[in-house]
C-alpha cells in the first residue's frame, strides 16, 4: 500500500510542476498537498516531519507573492510611473481569474491603462507592458526554480520505500 501513495504523491508532484508553468493549476499548492497526504496517510516515521511541512507551506506562500509581484517589478524596472505598476498589480490580480491569457495579459494591459492615466505616451505605456510581460515570465521561472525545490526537499527529507 505503500507504494501505491508514493506514486500518488509522484503523480501530484508531476501535475504541481506542471501548475507552476500552467497557470491553470494551482501548481505549488498541489505539491504542498501532495506533501501533507503523503504525512497523513504513511505517518511520521515513513513521512516528512510537520517543520519541513512548514517550510513548504512558507515556499507556497512565497509563490503566491512572486504571482502578484513579478508584473509591478518588471512594469517599474521598466521605468513605470506608479500608476503603471499600480495597474500592473490590478491587471495581474483581475488576470487571474481568466487563466493562462489572463495571467500574460492582464498585467499589460493594467500597465498600459496605468501609464494612460498617468498621462504618458502610448511608447511610454508600451514599455511598461513589455517590462510586465518580462516580469512574468520571470516570475513564472522563479515559481519553477521554489516549485523544484520543494519537491527536492520532500526527496530528501522523507526515508526511502525501499
Amino acid at each position: 500500500m505503500e507504494i501505491f501513495w508514493w506514486v500518488i504523491t509522484i503523480v501530484l508532484f508531476a501535475v504541481g510542476l506542471i501548475g507552476t508553468v500552467a497557470p491553470v493549476l494551482p501548481g505549488t499548492t498541489i505539491i504542498l498537498a501532495a506533501a501533507v497526504i503523503h504525512r497523513i496517510v504513511l505517518g511520521p516515521h515513513k513521512s516528512i516531519s510537520w517543520p519541513v511541512i512548514g517550510v513548504l507551506v512558507l515556499l507556497t506562500l512565497v509563490t503566491y507573492a512572486v504571482d502578484v509581484l513579478a508584473g509591478y517589478f518588471g512594469a517599474k524596472y521598466f521605468g513605470a510611473t506608479k500608476w503603471g505598476t499600480f495597474g500592473a498589480i490590478v491587471g495581474a490580480g483581475l488576470g487571474l481569474f481568466f487563466g493562462i491569457v489572463g495571467l500574460f495579459i492582464g498585467p499589460i494591459v493594467g500597465a498600459v491603462a496605468g501609464e494612460f492615466v498617468a498621462g504618458k505616451r502610448m511608447v511610454e505605456a508600451g514599455r511598461a507592458g513589455w517590462g510586465s510581460l518580462l516580469g512574468n515570465i520571470g516570475g513564472m521561472l522563479a515559481k519553477l526554480i521554489i516549485a523544484l525545490a520543494m519537491i527536492t526537499i520532500f526527496l530528501v527529507t522523507v526515508p526511502s520505500p525501499f
